[in-house]
């Protein structure tokens, strides 16, 4: 008898080793799987957007008036969100010209504060934009007859006017790219003004008024 009571002791000790806090048998695990903690997973961080090349436009834009067009597109670089180069090309008819004209214009503007606008943060506004502009026209009537005006009957240049801006901005948040980087749709308005009606007005002040001086653009700036 006690021989049979040492051998089903003896028997019954691997089982043991193996035995659950409630007292269950439990088998080892031989699929070499990492025990589970319990707990879920961390979520997968998305990886951070690639930086762009220094070349590549960061926005197309578009927009009328301004005395660079009826109508002008082009695209334009963005540095730290504050500061925006617009390169764009206009376009007159020659209905409203006297000759189709052409503008090749370069703007340089700087927007020191963002205001971020309701709940959601889609919305944002640029309440200041300062900065000025550089443009060529090609096609001012008479400028292609050659001996037609004696030199310095025009005392300034015909093509190429300088002045400077003033506007804001209002943006709206478009979802990412597909690789990770943000970007805006934006609607802005620009006052502007340039040398020569500068000049006119401190010498005709009497005649004519700030307003009759300024320009008005419209336009609208997309990221890419």
């Amino acid at each position: 008898m006690v021989q049979r009571l040492l051998l089903a002791a003896l028997a019954a000790a691997p089982l043991a080793a193996f035995a659950g806090p409630n007292g269950l048998t439990t088998l080892p695990d031989t699929t070499g799987a990492t025990p589970s903690s319990g707990l879920s997973p961390a979520p997968v961080q998305a990886a951070p957007a690639e930086p762009l090349p220094w070349y590549r436009p960061r926005h197309v834009v578009a927009q009328t008036g301004g005395g660079l067009g009826m109508v002008s597109a082009g695209f334009g670089y963005s540095l730290k969100d504050r500061l925006d180069l617009d390169i764009l090309i206009g376009y007159v008819p020659r209905k409203y010209a006297g000759s189709r004209l052409s503008i090749y214009s370069a703007k340089l503007l700087y927007s020191p504060w963002t205001l971020p606008l309701g709940k959601s943060q889609k919305w944002a506004l640029k309440p200041l934009m300062v900065g000025g502009y550089f443009s060529y026209t090609h096609g001012t009537l008479n400028d292609e007859e050659p001996n037609q005006y004696y030199r310095g009957y025009y005392w300034f240049s015909t093509d190429t006017r300088v002045g400077p801006l003033l506007g804001s901005r209002l943006s709206y948040a478009l979802p990412a790219t597909a690789k990770g980087r943000s970007r805006n749709l934006s609607a802005y308005y620009e006052l502007g003004s340039n040398d020569l009606y500068v000049i006119s007005y401190v010498q005709n002040l009497k005649g004519l008024s700030p307003v009759d001086i300024l320009t008005l653009s419209l336009g609208l700036k997309l990221d890419i």
